[in-house]
């Protein structure tokens, strides 16, 4: 594992020491599981955005395939 420094205003450090406490955590678990989490959200935003580029132009296609799905289940 690798040592980083950050640099925090007094307040917030404050405060992340009294959320750590609360949650039965270190300040550095507490760090490694946001940064885990904000990465994660930017892989699925990263994935999103390549699906979106994927079916860029192809809504009418979409449309289509909606509407007969919709058709198909309404005569099951």
């Amino acid at each position: 594992m690798t040592a980083m420094t950050i640099h925090v205003s007094d307040g917030t450090r404050q405060r992340l020491e009294d959320l750590a406490r609360r949650r039965g955590t270190s300040i550095d678990r507490l760090i490694d599981d946001m940064a885990t989490e904000m990465l994660a959200e930017a892989d699925a935003e990263a994935r999103f955005q390549a699906r979106a580029m994927r079916g860029a132009g192809r809504a009418a296609e979409g449309l289509r395939l909606l509407a007969r799905a919709r058709d198909a289940a309404g005569e099951a």
